[in-house]
C-alpha cells in the first residue's frame, strides 16, 4: 500500500513539475534576435518595429546639401528596448541586435531650403515614408564588416521589399567602419538616449 501511495505522489509531482516548466516564460526568448534569414541568406523585413524604442531622427535634406544628400530624408531609428537597455549598461549592443532606419521625406517644401511654414513656425516636417534600411549585429555571420550586416529594403514609398540581400561594403558598412567603429558601428552621437543615457529612470 505504501508503494502504491508513493507512486501516486510521485506521479502527481511529475505532472505538476511538467506543467510548471511548460507554462512559465522562457527567459531566453527575450534574448533571441528578431532577424530572420531565409535559406538563401536573405533577411526578412521585421514587423512591429515602429513600436520599438524610437531613438531619434537625424535630417540631411537635399536643400542643405547642394541637392545631393546621400539620405535626403528624416532617418527614423528604432531599436528594441532590451537592446537599448543593454547598450546603456555596457556601451555595446548584444548579439542579434537589429537597428531599423526608416526614411521619411520632408513634407512638401515651399522654400528653396526645403522648409515650409506651419502654425508652429517655419521648419521641416515629416512627409511620406520613403524607404527602409536595417543593420544586424552577428559577429560570426558578418565577421568581415566588424560584426554588423547592412540591408536595404528599398529607397522608395511603401510598400517595401519583403526581404533583402546584404548590402556591399561600399554601400553601407565601409562608412560605418571608417567613422563609428569605436561606438559599435552606430552613430550614437545623433541619438540622445544612447549618447547621454536615459535620464528619466
Amino acid at each position: 500500500m505504501k508503494n502504491y501511495l508513493l507512486a501516486i505522489i510521485c506521479g502527481v509531482g511529475l505532472v505538476a513539475a511538467s506543467f510548471f516548466l511548460l507554462t512559465r516564460p522562457v527567459a531566453a526568448q527575450n534574448q533571441q534576435s528578431t532577424a530572420v534569414f531565409d535559406s538563401a541568406g536573405r533577411l526578412k523585413l521585421p514587423t512591429g518595429y515602429r513600436r520599438w524604442v524610437f531613438v531619434g531622427a537625424p535630417l540631411t535634406p537635399n536643400a542643405l546639401n547642394n541637392g545631393k544628400a546621400g539620405f535626403p530624408e528624416y532617418h527614423h531609428v528604432y531599436i528594441q528596448e532590451t537592446n537599448v537597455d543593454a547598450y546603456l549598461k555596457t556601451g555595446a549592443f548584444p548579439e542579434g541586435t537589429v537597428i531599423v532606419k526608416e526614411l521619411t521625406r520632408v513634407l512638401n517644401p515651399t522654400f528653396p531650403d526645403g522648409s515650409r511654414t506651419e502654425p508652429s513656425g517655419r521648419g521641416y516636417f515629416n512627409g511620406e515614408y520613403n524607404g527602409i534600411d536595417l543593420t544586424v549585429k552577428d559577429s560570426k555571420r558578418f565577421a568581415g564588416t566588424n560584426g554588423w550586416g547592412f540591408f536595404t529594403f528599398g529607397h522608395h514609398p511603401l510598400p517595401y521589399a519583403e526581404s533583402a540581400t546584404e548590402s556591399s561594403v561600399a554601400e553601407c558598412a565601409g562608412c560605418h567602419i571608417a567613422n563609428v567603429a569605436k561606438t559599435d558601428m552606430t552613430w550614437v552621437q545623433f541619438y540622445p538616449i544612447l549618447r547621454d543615457g536615459d535620464k528619466t529612470k
